[in-house]
């Protein structure tokens, strides 16, 4: 069993939502980490996310594109576990832009793959999506349910899924898929539902709800995100397989917005509804019991909790102006 301390460890994506707070955690655990970004534009902040690293002596931040091979394999001498969180996300996003989406997630995933088997990583940890499932035929939905996603972008994730599961069998490469569902918390993306309720709130405008609201989601916060990645790198018995990452449970859109409301003293405040997006499936809800019972993955942070800790950090960061 790999233990995550005194390792060389590589994050792809090391300066975005998910991957800044895995950086933290694993300089905390007393890792050399290398960061690997190219800081792209499509949200800002990506710098304050990962400022407080730069201070630490066991980091060192390669700012350069997953494209680019030959950087991202010479950043991979001597690593021992990769964690390939780097993508282009977005759902509506890759409608308008599937070139951008495919490139990033799939060519780039195959750069990681190479790279890792290269340089012979020990562990390669990927980051995937509950949208490689598509509509759910059941729920929850466990790691068998079929794979028929209705975006381009779960079918880039899901052909990134294809090609690990390739190096896996026929090149021998340790690796561990991890399909998140809607993770959330501090340094999330303004793109994101609760982001934009929780501003929306905050500048007194009404947040906007694509669809009836009745739509569910099984929100996980970024903490328990992390713990599930984290033992995905570490458990011997994780190797070859994927794993549903979420908290177990769903709420409707319309009760993530009261309690958002509510957390931001705008009770009064209603939402507009308007019509829903392509690609947005109507469910999420993930099956944990694989994770629970290989990972031994115990999500903890209840959804009003995690709300509160983004709301606060919301507004230290952005205030209410």
């Amino acid at each position: 069993m790999l233990k995550l301390a005194n390792k060389r460890l590589l994050v792809t994506g090391a300066a975005g939502f998910i991957g800044s707070h895995l950086v933290d955690d694993l300089l905390q655990r007393g890792n050399v980490v290398v960061g690997f970004d190219n800081f792209d534009d499509y949200y800002m902040g990506k710098e304050q996310n990962i400022q407080n690293s730069f201070s630490n002596h066991d980091f060192k931040m390669v700012k350069a594109d997953i494209l680019d091979f030959e950087t991202l394999s010479n950043a991979m001498k001597g690593v021992e576990v990769v964690f390939h969180l780097a993508a282009q996300p977005g759902v509506r996003f890759s409608a308008e832009n599937p070139w951008k989406t495919t490139r990033v997630n799939v060519d780039g995933t195959l750069n990681a793959l190479v790279a890792a088997r290269k340089n012979d990583v020990e562990r390669f940890v990927f980051a995937s999506s509950s949208s490689v499932y598509g509509v759910p035929k059941y729920l929850p939905v466990d790691e068998e349910h079929p794979r028929v996603p209705i975006s381009v972008y779960g079918s880039s994730k899901l052909a990134a899924e294809e090609y690990c599961r390739l190096f896996s069998h026929e090149y021998g490469v340790s690796i561990v898929v991890l399909r998140y569902h809607t993770v959330y918390g501090p340094r999330q993306r303004p793109d994101m539902a609760i982001y934009k309720f929780t501003e929306a709130f905050i500048r007194n405008r009404r947040p906007v709800v694509f669809g009836d609201g009745n739509q569910t989601r099984d929100f996980t916060f970024v903490s328990d995100a992390i713990q599930g990645t984290i033992r995905a790198g570490e458990g011997d018995a994780a190797v070859g397989e994927a794993f549903n990452i979420g908290s177990g449970s769903e709420v409707s859109v319309n009760e993530l917005v009261r309690i958002t409301a509510r957390l931001t003293d705008k009770e009064t405040v209603s939402p507009l509804f308007e019509e829903p997006k392509k690609g947005d499936v109507p469910d999420t809800h993930a099956d944990i019991r694989k994770a629970q019972r290989i990972l031994g993955y115990r999500p903890e942070v209840s959804l009003e909790t995690g709300l509160k800790e983004f709301v606060d950090w919301f507004l230290k960061q952005r205030g209410t102006d």
